[in-house]
C-alpha cells in the first residue's frame, strides 16, 4: 500500500506541472500549434495533464473506500465524506471563476458529487457508464452546437451565470464539463479498484496505454492526408475542445501509461528523497492548484509586464522557453514549499480545510 501510494502522489506531482505548463501558457503564452519546436512541446501538455488530474482524482475516490467487507454504516459515512468534499469543491471553483476562467475545481466538485453514488458499485459497472458518458456526448453534439455562447477569439463564455448557460456549460461544452470529461474520472474510479501491489495487472494496464495511445496516433497520421475530408480531419485530430472520442482515447492511452511508470519509480526508487518530496507535493495538488492560479500568476503578470485577465492572451505571447522556464521554477518552489509545510503539518493548507469541513 505504502509503494501503490508515492507512485499515485509521484503521478499527481507530475499532473500538477503540467497544469502549471498549460495554465500560464494560455494566459501569457500562445496555446495555438505553431512552428516553434518549444511552442509545440508545450502544447502536447493540452489535454494530457488535466486527464491524468482528473483520472487520479477518481482513483482517490477509490482508494479512500477500497476496503473488503465494509458495513453500510461506513458506506455513508464515506458517502458523506464524499458529498461535502464535492461541495467544497464546487464553491472554491466557482468563487475563483472570475478570475481564472479556465477553473477545473467546480466541475471536479461535480465530479465527485456523482462519484458519491456509484462509488460501491462492482467496477465492471465502471466501464458501461464511461460507455455511457461518451455516447451521450456524441449524441449532445448533434442536438446543440458545441461552440454555443463561446467567444474563440478570448475563450470567454458570455451567458455563464444565467441558469441556462451554467447548465450547459457544467454539463455539455464548458472547458471540463461532465459530458465527457467524467469519463476519465470514472477510468479512475475503475483503476483505484485494481491491485497496484500487483506487478501484472501493473504491466497490463501499461500496454493497454501503449496500444491505445499507438493506434490513435497512427489514426492521426492517416487522417493528415489530404483525401481525408474537412469533417473526419477535424474529427480525429480535435485536440482539447472539443473532447471527440479520438482525443478522450488517447488522452486516457498516456494517463494509464504516465501513471504506470509512476507506480514503477515509486516502487523501485521509495528510498530516494527526490522521490520523497515529489510525493509530498503530489499530496498537496489543491493548495498547489489554487497558489498557481493567483500567485503565480500575479507573479508572472510581474515579470512579462502584462495584463492578466484570466481569458486566453491578447497581447505579444510570452516565448514558450520562458514559460517553460518560469514552469518549472515555479514546480521546484512549490515541491520545496511542500517539504517545508510537511515537515510540520500532515496535509496541504486546502487540504486541511476541506478534511475539517467534510470530517
Amino acid at each position: 500500500m505504502k509503494e501503490r501510494i508515492i507512485g499515485f502522489d509521484l503521478a499527481r506531482a507530475y499532473a500538477i506541472f503540467g497544469m502549471f505548463i498549460v495554465n500560464f501558457n494560455f494566459s501569457f503564452g500562445n496555446v495555438y500549434p505553431t512552428e516553434n519546436v518549444m511552442g509545440r512541446f508545450l502544447n502536447l501538455f493540452t489535454g494530457n495533464s488535466t486527464s491524468i488530474f482528473i483520472i487520479l482524482a477518481g482513483m482517490g475516490v477509490s482508494l479512500m473506500t477500497n476496503k473488503t467487507g465494509i458495513s453500510t454504516e461506513e458506506k455513508a459515512k464515506y458517502k458523506s465524506i464524499i458529498l461535502k468534499r464535492s461541495w467544497f469543491l464546487f464553491i472554491i471553483g466557482l468563487l475563483l471563476f472570475n478570475w481564472w476562467s479556465g477553473d477545473i475545481l467546480h466541475f471536479y466538485g461535480g465530479y465527485m458529487h456523482i462519484a458519491a453514488f456509484i462509488l460501491f458499485l462492482p467496477k465492471r459497472y465502471y466501464l458501461w457508464i464511461i460507455s455511457v458518458i461518451i455516447v451521450v456526448y456524441h449524441i449532445l453534439l448533434w442536438l446543440i452546437p458545441v461552440g454555443t455562447s463561446w467567444d474563440f477569439l478570448t475563450y470567454k463564455y458570455t451567458d455563464f451565470w444565467t441558469p441556462i448557460g451554467f447548465l450547459r456549460n457544467t454539463l455539455y461544452n464548458g472547458w471540463n464539463s461532465i459530458f465527457p470529461w467524467f469519463s476519465f474520472f470514472v477510468i479512475g474510479m475503475w483503476l483505484g479498484k485494481l491491485d497496484w501491489n500487483n506487478k501484472v495487472i501493473r504491466r497490463n494496464i501499461f500496454i493497454i496505454g501503449l496500444f491505445l495511445f499507438t493506434i490513435i496516433q497512427l489514426i492521426r497520421l492517416w487522417a493528415k492526408n489530404p483525401f481525408i475530408d474537412d469533417f473526419t480531419h477535424r474529427y480525429i485530430l480535435s485536440e482539447y475542445f472539443p473532447p471527440y472520442l479520438p482525443f478522450l482515447i488517447i488522452t486516457a492511452g498516456f494517463a494509464l501509461m504516465v501513471i504506470t511508470i509512476c507506480m514503477f519509480l515509486g516502487d523501485q526508487f521509495k528510498d530516494a528523497k527526490i522521490i520523497h518530496y515529489l510525493a509530498k507535493t503530489g499530496q498537496m495538488t489543491l493548495s498547489h492548484y489554487v497558489i498557481h492560479i493567483t500567485l503565480g500568476m500575479l507573479i508572472l503578470e510581474n515579470l512579462t509586464g502584462k495584463t492578466y485577465t484570466g481569458f486566453l492572451e491578447d497581447e505579444m505571447p510570452t516565448a514558450p522557453q520562458y514559460i517553460l522556464l518560469y514552469a518549472t521554477l515555479f514546480f521546484i518552489v512549490s515541491v520545496f514549499f511542500s517539504w517545508l509545510w510537511s515537515k510540520k503539518f500532515k496535509n496541504g493548507p486546502l487540504e486541511t480545510i476541506m478534511r475539517k469541513i467534510s470530517g
